[in-house]
């Protein structure tokens, strides 16, 4: 089975806590990415929650390039989400691309919520990751 889908799986069976194969307990959101060919790919990514929304970045674990999802949620007014309860709920959420100097104080949150963070832009050759907030839609 692929990282991912282990990930997704044990989101859902477990009210959005994951443990295993890593330690991300409550703070992964599902997002189902819309495609050019009008599918969906379902990406587990860390999550910050913040005043009633998510943010969630794009790091592709310290990659030179953009996760290929960052073009999908660019494209997007509002997507599908799943965020962490008893049971699991599906959101739709609208899609915000944080800019500076938002996106460098979240930034910065997300260096604090995980030291793997900081190690990405090691790696990234001066990348920077662009950062979504994702909120419930009216």
């Amino acid at each position: 089975m692929d990282f991912n889908q282990q990930i997704i799986d044990t989101f859902r069976a477990n009210g959005g806590e994951v443990n295993e194969p890593m330690q991300f307990g409550k703070a992964l959101v599902l997002v189902h990415v819309p495609k050019k060919d009008g599918t969906e790919r379902v990406v587990p990514l860390a999550a910050i929650p913040q005043d009633g929304g998510w943010h969630v970045v794009g790091s592709a674990g310290g990659s030179p390039k953009h996760p290929v999802w960052v073009f999908g949620l660019r494209r997007a007014e509002t997507i599908t989400i799943e965020v962490p309860g008893e049971p699991v709920q599906t959101l739709t959420a609208a899609v915000n691309e944080l800019e500076e100097p938002a996106r460098a104080t979240m930034w910065e949150r997300f260096k604090a919520f995980s030291s793997g963070f900081a190690e990405y832009e090691k790696s990234a050759q001066g990348r920077v990751f662009p950062i979504f907030r994702l909120e419930p839609a009216t």
